[in-house]
């Protein structure tokens, strides 16, 4: 089965071009690494920064999975500053989206993909929304992705005879150790180069991820007139 590929294309100020594809397995959305350094550069090491909430084995990972898979990306902006403008087109099998933005948001748009799809087990709970990317999303669109996968998590929970949190209690300690996993690795991205694009795209991307679970309840009552009672009261014969 052919992977699931997403294409990320930059053409910065000074002339340059840029194309980043993103291959994801189809079945699992797991991140198909592609050639990397034959030897990492310190700030992938697992143990550099390491996240507070890491589970990962170092006995069996040297390095930071997220870090290895971005190591390629870091070095391409390493010399851009976030606030600098970049014409962003991410294409998709199904379609193109493009935006003349900072590299601040262009590239976190690209990392937010990388992020949860590289084997973080933290990150890993995001992963199934990559399946529906939506690049530059605005955090009401954010947020109702986020709540339709925590939903559809809930509805296979209960299938699978267990207790489902249709509440949605869970999402702030979820929303929670994600931005554990994002503070430190800005760390390590403030420690791999000294121009701040890559920086402030990670910084972009927590904040986004920080102002979520604030955002939940007042997404679902700006949408409660949105649901008509035909919809809310049907029940199927």
């Amino acid at each position: 089965m052919d992977p699931l590929e997403i294409v990320y294309r930059y053409r910065f100020d000074d002339g340059r071009e840029l194309e980043i594809p993103v291959q994801l397995d189809r079945e699992t959305m797991a991140f198909c690494a592609g050639a990397r350094p034959e030897v990492m550069p310190f700030w992938a090491e697992l143990g550099f920064n390491r996240c507070r909430v890491c589970t990962l084995d170092p006995a069996g990972h040297a390095c930071c999975p997220i870090a290895a898979n971005l190591v390629g990306v870091v070095a391409a902006f390493k010399d851009y500053f976030a606030y600098e403008t970049v014409d962003v087109v991410a294409v998709t099998a199904e379609r193109a989206y493009s935006k003349s933005t900072t590299i601040q948001e262009g590239l976190s748009a690209l990392l937010g993909i990388v992020m949860v799809t590289s084997g973080c087990p933290v990150m890993a709970r995001l992963k199934p929304m990559v399946r529906f990317h939506l690049p530059f999303a605005s955090l009401e669109e954010s947020t109702y992705r986020m709540l339709s996968m925590y939903l559809v998590a809930q509805l296979y929970r209960h299938r699978q005879g267990l207790n489902a949190d249709w509440d949605l209690l869970g999402i702030e300690a979820v929303y929670a150790d994600i931005g554990e996993v994002n503070e430190s690795f800005a760390n390590r991205l403030r420690a791999a180069a000294e121009k701040d694009a890559n920086v402030n795209a990670m910084v972009n991307l927590d904040c986004l991820g920080k102002m979520i679970p604030f955002a939940v309840e007042d997404l679902l009552a700006e949408m409660a007139g949105y649901f008509p009672r035909a919809l809310l009261q049907f029940r199927p014969q």
